[in-house]
């Protein structure tokens, strides 16, 4: 029997800093967060997490953030970051997540259009420092995990709109300008709903959730943090990613839920078969996201482990997730699963018609991939419904859903008979690098810049340890001398490090279709 569609209309939180104070209420002495990443462990109850909250919101309007506002946050993953970011929605304002240690490129793209009022970052990171006054925004230190909530009664707010935007992800489209996601706290809201209502839960109150995920990536925060919050359990996160390290973590930190990427997953399997199934032992559910997951990964891992690796889709406009694999069925190998109850998908083609309408006039245009790949004939655009999605892109909310809440995605897929969603391709020839979405005519747009490229196109090749990686072909003009360390160099200046191309070739011309465009697949094993 279908679960009943979650309206997060009936949750009394409709703020999504209203999480904390409720949890704090409800379970104070709980423990909310296990920082792993500094010299010693730090944890953090609900209730001293509601208080650092308290007054980091605090700080944030004596440093004249108002509601409405955008603060930017860069911090490492720890308790800092969490702080820092339920601080800034407790003050009303907009988070714009961005990674530590970003190149100034990207930052100052984000920034500028995102015009932010702080940009809360170490003290270190020259880079946010540069962006933050190029921009006109005040920089904060990290906030203080144990700072107590200030004495001062909080100030008054404003009846909550859950229409009210909690985030700004700024993600590059196929144009390679990055384009900021406008999230709500509806939407945000919903999605933790939806997934709350998969059987058995992803995550319950009693779990201890390992996140050895990036937080400023709408996966770790949303689909991570988020979930934990809702479900007030404890989130562990563990800093600096090892294997052998992350096993002693499973163990000592009693972690029931391992959340991460296929790629983490596969580099635990280099740890011996008999202490990766010990450490293993109490965990009752790993999920992964972000990236496809080889069917050979997850064999593998069953097999050393006796657990199964439930995959999902999700995307940034989804909040992000969008599908899993049934968690309480054996995960299918190939397969993300069905949609979260109260998220609608149909597969569409170009124009938006739904694959099983009419058959469109022999001169009309159908759904295709670039170079040609077959796909069966139930393949099509990914669209998707409901209250999970986002407002569409910063700052005028162009390109959202359509008047019938509709939202066609990039991404293409056809449904087996089972229901579950496959992934065939998509359609913006999209690279996933550990979980990171990398587009090739951003990476182009770089390796352009340099004098004696004549032309360049990227794709994505297998990788054995992070499930893709970004290889880039250039073809030079006559004479220039350029070469592959000035390549790697000049991209190691402009772009983040998992968008930089692990191989570059050089080519005399690109190999192109008969129509005209670039066939990616020939260019990958060139």
């Amino acid at each position: 029997m279908p679960r009943p569609r979650p309206d997060p209309a009936e949750s009394p939180v409709v703020h999504l800093a209203d999480l904390i104070s409720r949890n704090a209420a409800e379970r104070p002495g709980h423990d909310a967060v296990r920082d792993l990443s500094g010299d010693s462990p730090r944890t953090l109850s609900w209730s001293a997490f509601d208080a650092a909250v308290s007054a980091e919101a605090a700080r944030l309007r004596a440093a004249g953030v108002r509601p409405g506002d955008r603060v930017a946050v860069g911090l490492p993953d720890g308790a800092a970051y969490c702080v820092a970011v339920f601080g800034a929605l407790r003050a009303d304002a907009t988070v714009v997540p961005f990674g530590a240690g970003s190149v100034p490129r990207e930052l100052e793209i984000a920034l500028d259009q995102a015009e932010p009022a702080v940009v809360v970052a170490v003290e270190d990171d020259a880079v946010a420092a540069a962006c933050a006054e190029r921009c006109g925004a005040r920089l904060l230190p990290p906030p203080d995990p144990a700072a107590p909530a200030p004495d001062a009664p909080p100030a008054e707010r404003a009846p909550v709109d859950p229409e009210r935007l909690a985030m700004i992800v700024f993600t590059s489209g196929a144009t390679g300008r990055p384009r900021g996601v406008r999230l709500t706290h509806r939407a945000l809201l919903a999605n933790r709903a939806q997934a709350a209502e998969l059987r058995p839960a992803p995550v319950n109150g009693v779990d201890r959730v390992l996140l050895a995920l990036p937080l400023f990536h709408v996966y770790g925060f949303a689909a991570g943090l988020l979930q934990v919050c809702w479900a007030s359990a404890t989130v562990v996160l563990p800093g600096r990613f090892d294997p052998e390290r992350l096993v002693d973590v499973v163990v000592d930190e009693r972690v029931s839920v391992i959340a991460g990427v296929p790629s983490m997953f596969r580099l635990l399997l280099d740890v011996s078969p008999d202490r990766l199934r010990h450490a293993t032992g109490g965990v009752r559910l790993c999920t992964s996201g972000g990236a496809p997951l080889p069917a050979g990964w997850l064999a593998e891992f069953r097999a050393a482990t006796g657990l199964d690796l439930h995959e999902g889709y999700g995307l940034t406009e989804g909040g992000p997730v969008i599908t899993s694999n049934d968690l309480g069925r054996p995960a299918k190998a190939g397969s993300v699963g069905r949609p979260l109850p109260g998220v609608e998908l149909r597969l569409v083609d170009t124009a938006g018609r739904p694959i099983d309408a009419p058959e469109p006039e022999p001169d009309e245009d159908e759904l295709g991939l670039d170079d040609g790949s077959e796909t069966g004939d139930d393949t099509g655009l990914i669209a998707l419904r409901g209250p999970n999605l986002f407002s569409g892109y910063w700052p005028d909310g162009s390109g959202g859903p359509d008047e019938d809440g509709w939202f066609v995605t990039a991404d293409v897929g056809y449904l087996d008979a089972d229901g579950d969603l496959h992934l065939v391709d998509r359609s913006s020839d999209l690279v996933i690098v550990n979980g990171f979405n990398v587009y090739p005519r951003e990476v182009e747009q770089v390796i352009a810049e340099l004098d004696g490229v004549s032309e360049v196109a990227v794709v994505g090749v297998p990788d054995d340890r992070t499930g893709a990686a970004v290889k880039a072909v250039v073809v030079l003009e006559p004479g220039s001398d350029l070469t592959e360390e000035q390549v790697g160099e000049h991209c190691t200046a402009r772009l983040a490090r998992f968008k930089r191309p692990a191989v570059v070739a050089f080519a005399d011309e690109l190999p192109r279709t008969p129509t005209g465009k670039i066939a990616r697949r020939t260019l990958a094993r060139m």
